[in-house]
């Protein structure tokens, strides 16, 4: 069978020259004798490719000098805690910025270590766009934002100023697809399972200064100074999902690096919303303004067509284009991996669809 086109919101599509790497590889790395699945985290091998990882993240999203660069586990779910849990002094206050599902959750967590504050919403509308973030001027221990949103299709493209307050961004479905200053913000986290690699990884990075005085309570697997103390290595880290890490970051840095994988992503992006922007049948569910890149929802006039659709492009090899419950609909989402052919594949087969539907 040959490869579909996987429009999964994640676990995601991963690049096939990666795949391949890691299948030469799979047996022997680098005349070890053996699979990066199988070495102990502690030799001098593995040792070696945590090293070249960190490297990539620093030289590819040019990541200062006084930062952490971490790879935890847990997801970017556990961040939605350790974050609360180490940056909430007390009395803890944070504001939060919602935009979504996932940012809903985080705030949620965040309400069990101190009282959250919601700083802009865009909830009366379904999260279909990105409320006007204001400057923040109060006294708090950090804001956080989500800077795509994988469900509803948004992404924010202005930076709030925060002045001296912290600034924390969930970047799970947009890390390394567009060019960032890492400098704006004090912790970043994200998911490796959309633009890094397979799931099992979360990197964070963050100002080593963030870290101070951990109340007592905080277990000590969720304290960002222990694993910055560790380099990562306090225990056993995912290995194999590091390991997928650097080789997806090795083929963005040989594509270019980002400014030429956000040439890249945009070109996909725009011919999706093009055609979206000129069907009959087809339309997107964002506000023009606050499209992403990464995730594009869009639906038919009704479900029964909805579910025509979704069966018939899975028979043509498209899969996983079922939009979230809360959206319906469609949702394409062309991380990195997504091919530009995948996409224009993807347009030629909603205009037959489209074709087809007015032939009745």
């Amino acid at each position: 069978m040959n490869r579909v086109y996987n429009f999964s919101a994640g676990p995601a599509q991963l690049p096939e020259p990666v795949l391949k790497k890691a299948s030469e590889e799979m047996l022997n790395y680098r005349e070890s004798g053996m699979s990066v699945m199988e070495m102990s985290h502690r030799s001098k091998v593995f040792e070696k490719i945590m090293e070249e990882t960190e490297t990539l993240v620093r030289d590819l999203l040019g990541v200062p000098e006084d930062y952490a660069v971490l790879f935890l586990q847990g997801g970017a779910s556990l961040q939605f805690s350790m974050v609360p849990m180490n940056l909430m002094k007390k009395p803890g206050r944070a504001l939060y910025v919602e935009t979504g599902s996932w940012s809903q959750k985080a705030a949620e967590e965040a309400e069990k270590y101190g009282t959250v504050e919601i700083l802009a919403s865009s909830k009366d509308k379904n999260f279909s766009y990105i409320p006007e973030i204001p400057a923040v001027t109060a006294n708090a221990d950090y804001v956080h934002i989500t800077t795509n949103n994988t469900i509803y299709g948004t992404r924010i493209t202005h930076i709030p100023e925060t002045g001296s307050v912290p600034l924390v961004a969930d970047m799970s479905s947009n890390i390394m697809s567009e060019r960032i200053d890492t400098g704006n913000f004090a912790l970043i986290y994200a998911g490796a399972q959309k633009n890094l690699g397979p799931a099992g990884v979360t990197l964070v990075i963050m100002k080593k200064n963030l870290i101070g005085a951990i109340p007592a309570a905080v277990p000590v697997m969720l304290r960002y100074g222990i694993h910055i103390e560790h380099n990562s290595l306090y225990n056993t880290p995912p290995c194999y999902s590091i390991y997928m890490v650097k080789l997806v970051l090795e083929w963005v840095k040989d594509l270019g690096g980002l400014g030429a994988m956000e040439d890249i992503n945009k070109k996909k992006a725009g011919i999706l919303y093009d055609y979206l922007d000129n069907s009959r049948i087809f339309k997107g569910t964002v506000r023009r303004q606050d499209r992403s890149l990464m995730n594009v929802p869009f639906v038919l006039p009704t479900d029964e067509q909805n579910t025509q659709f979704l069966k018939k492009a899975e028979a043509a090899g498209f899969v996983n284009l079922k939009g979230h419950r809360s959206v319906g609909g469609m949702r394409a989402s062309i991380y990195n991996a997504m091919p530009v052919e995948g996409v224009q594949k993807l347009v030629d087969f909603m205009k037959a669809f489209e074709k087809g539907a007015a032939d009745v």
